[in-house]
């Protein structure tokens, strides 16, 4: 019989409806009970794509044995950490403090009144490997709460205290500089892996957001060990098993150093963020390898992720038919089948071997440069590219024969947010005009269905958008409107990026901080009030509000706006240059911030073709901190949403670009490569000037 998670919409908590244990969700019907029977909570956080979720549940919560000792001891919830963000950064902190680790999933025992008192991630059934199996975990933690309660009260006190320790107040301020970039830059030389890319060992993670500072850097300074770290960790990604060579898309991390075995799921926030990443180092670089990475990775959105309504799903599972990874993997045998005399070709630049390099088949990677491998078959470059090409179209239509791994269809809008700006920004600059539809389509989308009464919804599932928006669903959506407005200069993704950080502003503030809690006015009270500062595989809310705050502060004259933000970067100012790993995006607002912006209007009808000519040149150039407006000639509120445009004309009646940089106005051009050669001589004056 299903338990009360059958009422549930989230994919991953109807997972669970069929376990013996008898699951709530979380909410007031769950405390109320353990208040009234004085049991102990144990809440299970994961989400539908993490493969050692999938394995606890089959070895544990599919046990009837096991379920029936939960059901006696404790009141269980079970929670999607991607719906309740807020829950997991509690209880994960939580878990980290008692236990040294975190990780999903993450099981955790609380008091009635939610405090949390012990927790761990993945416990196998029976003691295995060191661990306690999971029923000894049970039996141990019923008898702390019944026969040493005093003891298990006071150690949830404690916690509590360190939550609201951790979670309250930002860093002492501090002066920031050109100095605080450099020694951030600094301080990740010691950790990059310089065989592999990326920082530290296995596992190994994309980390986009420290990346993207990098380039930055690399840009400004042209400081070559900057360059080095993006190119190679790029380079190495792409050529891994971690990217899906014939598909498209990244899989989530490698467990190995050297990018070649995956945990197998895909997850939209990675794909979106690493996009844009190889579009900016494309457009920094012009190597054409990561313009093809970075158009792959968004056509497999397209292709896989897109919902009807216009949203993108949240992730594809690891697992299908039982095993992880075996919609990904290859025998010789089959390759050998479905290709027959290119057979040959194609496997030794995929590296498919007998005996495979995982579990017995072949991970698809490409180790050998292709021109190496061309001269090996007797051809030229481009001939083996082209039967490479073939050859991939041809396995990825078997492979779509296969079993696929589980689809999450929750659309969650911060992810979206993230997926919108890579969208807009690539088809603007790569002239894809189907980006630039899915673009708009996606943002409509979220206004007019994951927006109520001005606030963001957090989900949407089962054609209903739910749950209440954190900091990052505004801040995300916002900072893809604020991307859709540059590459089509409508006004209306303007309006709405300043509403919605209004109500960033209003609703998430701290009054006694510069910074923003992830909950709003209104969420549900829970034991902390959550702010997360660091970067984990998403940038965290505060520093992508950060970014908005200096950015629309500078567009729009909202100088209150641009002094919050510049309070909240001297706030991490410390963090950012002593642990920049996990400050990646607080560093990429500083650049904005420090680099004195150059300002480019461009007045004319959006739409038009000589004002596409202008927004495409310019996107298609890296100018991370080029601030650009549209001054529509028919659009009498222009100069009061973008005060930088007043007066800015068409001149003859052709499109017409401004250029400015400190106050400062060059003349005014209509052809792009004149634009193109004042904005250039602008930044290089600010770079030089920091």
């Amino acid at each position: 019989m299903p338990n009360r998670l059958a009422n549930e919409t989230s994919p991953y908590l109807l997972q669970h409806r069929d376990n013996p244990v008898d699951w709530y969700p979380w909410g007031e019907e769950a405390l109320a009970r353990a208040r009234e029977e004085d049991k102990p909570l144990l809440v299970s956080i994961g989400y539908s794509a993490c493969h050692w979720c999938h394995v606890m549940a089959h070895e544990s919560f599919e046990n009837p044995e096991i379920a029936r000792e939960m059901n006696e001891r404790f009141v269980c919830v079970k929670v999607d950490r991607e719906e309740r963000p807020d829950l997991d950064a509690i209880y994960m902190t939580a878990v980290q403090a008692i236990s040294g680790q975190g990780g999903w999933p993450l099981n955790v025992f609380l008091t009635p009144e939610g405090l949390p008192f012990y927790g761990g991630t993945y416990w196998p059934p029976e003691d295995r490997r060191g661990m306690p199996g999971f029923p000894k975990v049970l039996a141990a933690v019923a008898d702390a709460y019944q026969n040493r309660k005093d003891e298990t009260l006071e150690s949830a006190e404690q916690v509590s205290s360190f939550l609201d320790r951790a979670m309250s107040g930002l860093p002492s301020p501090n002066r920031v500089s050109p100095e605080t970039l450099d020694e951030a830059a600094r301080a990740l030389l010691p950790g990059f892996d310089d065989a592999n890319g990326g920082f530290g060992r296995a596992p190994k993670f994309p980390q986009a957001s420290v990346l993207d500072f990098l380039l930055r850097y690399a840009k400004r300074t042209h400081a070559p060990e900057a360059e080095e770290m993006v190119r190679l960790t790029l380079d190495k990604m792409a050529g891994g098993g971690v990217h899906d060579q014939i598909g498209g898309g990244f899989h989530r991390y490698a467990v190995d150093a050297a990018w070649l075995v995956p945990h197998f799921e895909k997850m939209l926030y990675d794909n979106a963020q690493l996009a844009l990443l190889y579009l900016d180092a494309y457009r920094a670089f012009r190597d054409p390898g990561h313009r093809r990475v970075a158009e792959r990775t968004l056509d497999y959105l397209l292709r896989e992720m897109s919902s009807p309504e216009g949203g993108f799903y949240a992730a594809e599972d690891a697992d299908s038919e039982g095993e992880e990874g075996r919609f990904y993997v290859w025998t010789t045998a089959e390759v050998d089948d479905l290709l027959g005399e290119d057979a040959a070709l194609v496997s030794r630049y995929f590296d498919v071997e007998p005996g495979g390099n995982f579990e017995g088949r072949s991970i698809l990677n490409t180790p050998r440069p292709l021109k190496e491998v061309a001269a090996e078959f007797g051809l030229s470059e481009e001939d083996a590219a082209a039967k490479i090409g073939a050859a991939s179209a041809t396995l990825l239509a078997a492979r779509d024969h296969r079993v696929r791994p589980g689809c999450d269809e929750k659309v969650l809008a911060a992810w979206n947010g993230l997926a919108l700006k890579a969208l807009a920004t690539a088809g603007r600059a790569l002239g894809r005009d189907d980006y630039l539809r899915a673009a708009v389509a996606n943002a409509e989308f979220l206004l007019g269905t994951m927006r109520v009464d001005g606030r963001m919804r957090r989900a949407f599932t089962h054609g209903e958008a739910r749950g209440d928006g954190f900091l990052e669903d505004h801040a995300f959506v916002a900072d893809g409107l604020l991307a859709l407005y540059g590459a089509t200069l409508e006004s209306r993704w303007l309006d709405e990026a300043v509403s919605l950080t209004e109500t960033i502003v209003r609703d998430f503030a701290d009054p006694s901080s510069a910074g923003f809690y992830d909950t709003g006015i209104g969420h549900e009270r829970l034991i902390a009030r959550p702010r997360e500062l660091q970067d984990g595989a998403l940038p965290s809310g505060n520093a992508v509000t950060a970014d908005l705050l200096v950015r629309l502060g500078a567009l729009t004259g909202r100088e209150e706006w641009s002094r919050r933000g510049v309070k909240l970067l001297e706030a991490m100012a410390d963090p950012m240059a002593q642990q920049p790993s996990g400050f990646g995006r607080f560093l990429s607002a500083l650049d904005f911030h420090l680099a004195e912006p150059t300002e480019l209007v461009i007045a004319g009808k959006p739409g038009e073709t000589a004002v596409g000519a202008l927004l495409g040149a310019t996107a298609g150039e890296y100018l991370p901190n080029l601030l650009v407006a549209g001054a529509d000639p028919d659009d009498e509120a222009a100069a009061r949403r973008v005060p930088m445009v007043a007066g800015r004309t068409p001149r003859g009646g052709a499109a017409t670009a401004y250029v400015c940089q400190n106050f400062a106005c060059q003349l005014p051009v209509n052809e792009p490569e004149a634009m193109l050669a004042q904005i250039r001589r602008g930044a290089a004056v600010a770079w030089r000037e920091l």
